[in-house]
């Protein structure tokens, strides 16, 4: 399965353009329906992760079609790595102080912030946290990849403030390289098609 993954991402590198991570293509070939699946994209390791107890997720297309070749994704991949030669490390990954960001010029400094912030709310999801902390890191989160990543767009922000106004949701953010394409939320088990109905509704609204 990581070797079909391992795969899939060289065809996207080499035929499409794209230099992508390995993310989606190990979802797509070793997660399952019910849990999470952790990834360290260094070495290929990964674990399954149970939901948040009485949980579970919604999944919303915005409508707005992205195509990451033609988008900043690589644009954002090479600020990145920019940066990290900038604080002298491999990868943003290993920086250890957090605060060190603060010191590269603009926008290396948001999308270095953006990552090394993001990969400390995921290592603290996927130690265990309960359902309502969980939805408070998926906004943290997004709020992250809207202000500082800047991959967001309206129609994204504009679904995901439909989905945290929805009954049961606890969080909200969008999913995906951006810049078009879905947004995921968290929900308390068995309100999902509710929520999902609630955001609809009020998401068409505010686009019509």
């Amino acid at each position: 399965d990581v070797k079909l993954a391992r795969i899939a991402q060289r065809a996207e590198i080499e035929y499409a353009r794209v230099n992508c991570g390995i993310m989606d293509q190990m979802a797509s070939s070793l997660a399952d329906e019910s849990n999470m699946l952790f990834i360290d994209a260094r070495t290929l390791e990964h674990r399954l992760v149970a939901l948040p107890q009485d949980s579970e997720l919604i999944v919303i297309d915005s409508g707005v079609a992205r195509k990451l070749a033609a988008s900043k994704y690589n644009e954002r991949r090479a600020e990145c790595e920019e940066g990290a030669r900038k604080l002298g490390v491999q990868a943003l990954r290993d920086v250890a102080d957090p605060a060190s960001v603060e010191g590269l010029p603009s926008p290396l400094r948001e999308r270095a912030r953006h990552v090394v912030q993001e990969n400390l709310r995921v290592l603290e999801a996927a130690g265990g946290v309960s359902a309502e902390r969980f939805g408070e890191l998926m906004d943290a989160s997004h709020f992250s990849l809207r202000d500082d990543y800047e991959v967001s767009i309206p129609e994204l922000d504009a679904l995901c403030e439909a989905l945290r106004a929805a009954p049961g949701v606890l969080g909200a953010r969008l999913t995906g390289a951006g810049f078009g394409g879905a947004c995921v939320a968290l929900c308390r088990k068995g309100q999902a098609a509710a929520a999902a109905a609630s955001a609809l509704a009020a998401y068409n609204n505010g686009q019509g």
